[in-house]
């Protein structure tokens, strides 16, 4: 698809439609609207009626958001079976396992309670194409339609997808491993793994204790989760883990903690699937990550003989990239893993345990399957912004930046970006010195926001 028809999607952003609840399109009635147009433009592309699976994470907004899109959807004619809360990852299985046209996530992943969003996912449980999300723009802003009551979707509800999908993940865990004697500490951002994570591990005899497994409707990722790892730390040291695992809301996402409270990002976590798992290199021929992913990583893999390709950030160009390459496995710094051969989609349960898998495999802890990875170092301030405003264009922060590529030379990289999913700036900075690209991150960060305050 060519760039310009990207650029006319009205509705649709890099991961799906996301905001604040009840602002811009996160209302009742554009999601009812949603609903409809989404069941009219599946109803059209097949001759049969259309099945349309919906999850959710566990916002309070999502029960709204779930009748909305129910009503919608059964109004055009469509099937709906409702999932309740449950991972990302999980409604993509569960949409091919139930041969359905699409599945549908009620969610905001990372974000806080008061955002949500709706994301898709196709038959065969990977995200909908640019052309099937222009297709479902040019029905929203049309009329209902009547039709007759005899041709209205039904709704039912799948009781037990959670068991589906826990025995899914297992699956992806060798018969003849065990997690016996090993104690894993999980925190669960209080999010859609809440209710399926522990049981996984616990199933396969690890001995588990948990932080974030008490959702209220407001307290997701709330300094829990996969984006604030103080939770976790505190949990590894009382429980005396072995290592600690960090889901965020919507379970797409994870990082790691090794028993001296030390995080393991997803580039750390790319590197240990990539040279440990089964201690064959071959058998990875390549990774996927993206722009912001560690120079050091990179050159660790390629001294391996494992080649490495960037994308630009976003699960989206990370799947493209390793579809183009004939890849399996890829993912972002933030813990989005994709493990092609086990799945279809970024999955933080299924990640997590191809690591511990290698770990085992190795007879190693996450310290010492790190040992031979030098990361570089790199800082990361984050800028919120309003609506209407671009920073970047300013010609205060271009300069700033140019003096900070300066100041580097060829030892680093400045990388300034717009989020995809929040009204953030990312300010990245890496280089050979950490108190340079510390500073450097910090006074570049500086010069955004004052960009900010002079034009708001």
């Amino acid at each position: 698809m060519s760039s310009n028809s990207v650029v006319q999607k009205r509705y649709f952003g890099t991961d799906g439609i996301r905001g604040k609840v009840g602002q811009g399109f996160i209302t009742p009635e554009f999601i009812l609207r949603l609903g409809f147009a989404v069941g009219r433009t599946f109803k059209q592309q097949s001759n049969r009626r259309p099945l349309i699976l919906i999850g959710k994470d566990t916002r309070l907004s999502g029960y709204m958001f779930e009748s909305a899109l129910e009503s919608g959807l059964s109004a055009a004619g469509a099937d709906v079976a409702l999932l309740g809360p449950m991972p990302t990852p999980a409604i993509a299985y569960l949409t091919r396992t139930f041969r359905a046209s699409a599945g549908i996530v009620i969610s905001a992943s990372h974000n806080p309670h008061d955002d949500n969003g709706i994301k898709f996912f196709n038959e065969h449980g990977a995200k909908i194409s640019n052309e099937l999300e222009l297709a479902i723009e040019s029905e929203i802003d049309n009329a209902f339609k009547k039709i007759d009551s005899n041709a209205l979707g039904r709704a039912t509800r799948i009781a037990d997808a959670s068991g589906r999908y826990i025995e899914f993940c297992k699956g992806t865990f060798d018969r003849d491993l065990s997690m016996r004697g090993l104690r894993v500490a999980l925190d669960c951002a209080h999010g859609a793994t809440y209710h399926l994570a522990p049981d996984v591990f616990r199933e396969l005899g690890a001995e588990v204790m948990t932080c974030g497994t008490e959702p209220d409707g407001f307290n997701i990722n709330r300094n829990v989760g996969s984006t604030s790892m103080g939770a976790l730390k505190k949990l590894v040291a009382e429980v005396r883990a072995d290592f600690g695992i960090a889901y965020d809301g919507d379970g797409d996402r994870v990082m790691m903690m090794t028993n001296k409270g030390e995080i393991i990002d997803g580039d750390q976590i790319l590197y240990i699937l990539a040279t440990q798992l089964g201690g064959d290199f071959q058998r990875v021929p390549g990774v996927v990550g993206t722009i912001m992913s560690n120079f050091g990583m990179e050159q660790a893999l390629l001294e391996r003989g494992i080649q490495f390709a960037r994308a630009n950030v976003g699960d989206r160009h990370v799947m493209e990239t390793l579809q183009q390459k004939n890849w399996t496995l890829g993912g972002e710094s933030s813990g989005h893993i994709v493990c092609l051969d086990k799945t279809t989609t970024g999955d933080g349960i299924i990640a997590s345990l191809q690591v511990v898998k290698a770990l085992i495999r190795g007879d190693r802890d996450l310290s010492d399957a790190l040992q031979d990875l030098t990361m570089t170092p790199m800082e990361t301030i984050n800028v919120r912004f309003k609506e209407g405003q671009d920073p970047l264009e300013s010609t205060a922060v271009k300069k700033a930046v140019k003096a900070a590529e300066v100041a580097l030379g060829k030892t680093g990289r400045v990388l300034l970006r717009k989020s995809g999913t929040e009204p953030l700036v990312r300010v990245m900075v890496e280089g050979s010195d950490h108190k340079q690209v510390s500073d450097l991150a910090r006074e570049l960060a500086d010069v955004v926001e004052a960009s900010l305050s002079k034009n708001s």
